[in-house]
């Protein structure tokens, strides 16, 4: 069976990740939250908005309403990466050799790797960043679609768009997809060869959580009584498929997803904490932690797959270790 060690923390977590073996908890309230030979913290912003990984997984990127972007070593040393003044930093997003975006308002800064800061204004708020899996591409989310951007580079941006307030964005490992979630209870997703649109939905509720599978061939998301997992085998993804429904459940809503790192097992948090594991193959399930109070908000699987951090909207953070 599985084991739990609990870190009941105070507010909503944004985060929670490892860092190396450590696993890391990133609260609302600014605090970022270690479990390294104890409990550990370290009071990163006055109140936090948004937070991810570094690609090499050595430190925490996060973004608050001070109008800083930091990063977090895994000791707990933080370093300001920029302060724009008296703005709010809504969204962060980690790149190549250690680039970083970032958005507030209308504006995507991005720090290049040779310390250059862009900045890059849009019409209308941006709502989401990610970064190509190859390459210095950027993706903004926005309202009526996305716009695709070599920040290092002169040139026009690509504009991707498709009606309505698109809320965050993801490439695919290949990067041959790329897939925003909306404000209404929606994905969707174009394939860049050709532009190809690809309507994802149905949800009784907004999408917040999305994983891909470890080769890509999957995308799992949040918003429905089930973790909604979608097809990308084909050079024209999910296009004319229905999507798999892995961890069913009557009563709960799935509020976060996050797929093992090398097998196709996906972790599944729902609305009244529980957690459990279910395979993509045969749907078999697992289950992780009993419902308790607080919806999960954040999982996030170590480098071996043998342990799960997760945090929920009320603070009850946490390993699970999967081995038992």
């Amino acid at each position: 069976m599985p084991t739990v060690a609990p870190l009941d923390l105070e507010g909503h977590c944004i985060a929670a990740v490892w860092l190396g073996d450590i696993p890391h908890f990133a609260l609302a309230d600014g605090a970022v939250h270690r479990l390294d030979n104890g409990h550990k913290s370290a009071d990163v912003h006055d109140g936090l908005l948004c937070a991810a990984p570094a690609l090499d997984g050595r430190t925490l990127l996060t973004g608050g309403e001070d109008g800083r972007a930091c990063a977090v070593a895994a000791h707990g040393a933080v370093t300001e990466l920029a302060a724009i003044g008296r703005k709010w930093v809504t969204a962060i997003a980690a790149g190549p050799r250690d680039a970083v975006a970032f958005a507030s308002g209308r504006t995507a800064y991005v720090l290049l790797p040779g310390g250059e800061v862009k900045e890059i204004v849009h019409p209308r708020s941006v709502e989401g960043l990610a970064f190509a899996p190859k390459g210095m591409r950027l993706a903004v989310a926005r309202y009526n679609g996305a716009t695709l951007h070599f920040p290092a580079a002169a040139g026009k941006p690509a504009e991707l768009e498709w009606a309505g307030a698109h809320t965050a964005v993801t490439f695919s490992p290949d990067g041959n997809f790329l897939v925003t979630a909306m404000q209404e209870n929606a994905l969707h997703g174009w394939k860049l060869a050709d532009g190809k649109h690809m309507r994802m939905a149905g949800y009784p509720a907004k999408v917040k959580s999305l994983s891909w599978s470890a080769k890509g061939r999957w995308l799992a998301s949040s918003g429905a009584p089930a973790a909604i997992v979608w097809p990308f085998q084909t050079k024209d993804g999910p296009i004319g498929k229905a999507p798999a429904e892995l961890g069913t459940r009557g009563d709960s809503m799935v509020t976060c997803v996050a797929f093992h790192p090398a097998e196709e097992i996906l972790a599944i948090g729902y609305a009244d904490g529980m957690v459990l594991a279910a395979r993509v193959a045969d749907a078999k399930e697992v289950l992780l932690r009993r419902p308790v109070k607080g919806a999960v908000t954040a999982m996030d699987w170590d480098g071996e797959g043998r342990r799960i951090a997760f945090g929920t909207e009320s603070g009850d953070c946490g390993v699970i270790d999967v081995a038992g």
